[in-house]
């Protein structure tokens, strides 16, 4: 099976936060009912659009893939390990936290097993839009209790004003929501794992409120010094092509690549890559072979690809993803001349 790269087919996800006008970025899906929340991309439920595994569901697919299209760190993956998704908050979504992997592994196995560390970027936000991530100073547990005994557990929580291009790191354990009016790409471990908190007294489709998982939740936050944070992009800029390097942990590393004219990069042996295109639209090429792109398509790029260029028609913008080695992306990041004063601050050990 000669590796090429292969188009990712979207699954749609209705929730009662969602939003009913998704213009800019999709008109055609603008008035559905119930709202659209989320499109995932890369979720077991995906398929293949295009390569030799077309039409498979994701789940199989990965397993139908030989190791090397994985790449070395991830061919004993039960599941491709990246997930992402769209994510499109018509109002706010409960107020939640996820857990890290031991906890999950210990706890959640029948779920998977796995934790959820994620990464957002903002791709459309109406004036005023902020998130909510990371307790505010002084927040111990028996305040949080109070806070949510009494409905003003949102008071406790920082606020973060956002924009189109702003991007925020989330780690496992920190407490966070989204607010109304952002659309997002989300990048994140694989797994659907949360706990809320705190859901407003919504109610849910059957006219019941949601659950909420307190117990849970007290046993994964947390409390003092706190981790979450807006990133400070690294950039580094030269030849057509801005890459601004946005968070690298041991789970994923994310840049976001803005480019006109043709490009080239290679893929390396250590993982599979996904290739989130934004906007614009040209040609990704390939062992003389090429696909036609287009904004808001995620690529699936196997690790033993190599050498592929694209060549953007119209200016053109890209979050490239994969599972890092971080002590070889530190080194890359050396060898590109970036102080490690600057790039220290997108890369979490």
């Amino acid at each position: 099976m000669l590796p090429v790269p292969s188009r990712l087919e979207a699954t749609l996800d209705r929730r009662i936060w969602g939003m009913r006008d998704l213009t800019p970025l999709f008109p055609e899906l603008t008035g559905q009912e119930p709202p659209l929340a989320e499109m995932w991309f890369s979720g077991p439920g995906c398929r293949m659009a295009s390569g030799p595994l077309a039409g498979r569901e994701l789940k199989e697919a990965w397993r139908e893939m030989p190791g090397e299209w994985r790449g070395t760190r991830c061919a004993a993956d039960a599941e491709i390990s990246l997930l992402v998704k769209y994510i499109f908050a018509g109002d706010k979504l409960s107020i939640q936290v996820h857990p890290d992997d031991a906890y999950a592994a210990e706890h959640e196995a029948a779920r998977g097993g796995r934790g959820k560390t994620e990464m957002w970027h903002v791709l459309d936000a109406r004036p005023g839009a902020e998130l909510l991530v990371n307790f505010r100073p002084g927040v111990t547990p028996p305040r949080f209790q109070a806070a949510l005994d009494d409905g003003t557990v949102e008071n406790l929580l920082a606020r973060v004003p956002v924009s189109a291009g702003d991007s925020v790191y989330v780690p496992a354990g920190t407490v966070h929501t989204i607010c109304g009016g952002v659309m997002m790409c989300e990048i994140q471990e694989q797994s659907d794992i949360t706990y809320r908190v705190f859901d407003y007294r919504r109610k849910g489709a059957d006219g019941k409120e949601r659950p909420l998982h307190v117990r849970q939740a007290l046993e994964v936050l947390q409390f003092g010094e706190q981790t979450g944070e807006r990133v400070k992009p690294v950039v580094k800029a030269g030849r057509g092509l801005t890459v601004k390097y946005l968070a690298a942990c041991r789970y994923f590393a994310t840049e976001r690549w803005e480019f006109t004219g043709r490009i080239g990069a290679i893929t390396s042996a250590g993982s599979f890559e996904l290739l989130v295109f934004l906007s614009g639209v040209g040609e990704l090429e390939w062992s003389g072979q090429g696909q036609r792109y287009a904004a808001h398509q995620v690529w699936f790029l196997p690790a033993a690809l190599g050498a592929y260029q694209i060549s953007a028609e119209q200016s053109s913008t890209l979050l490239r993803t994969f599972v890092p080695d971080l002590n070889e992306y530190c080194r890359r990041l050396d060898g590109l001349g970036i102080p490690r004063e600057e790039w220290s601050r997108v890369v979490h050990p």
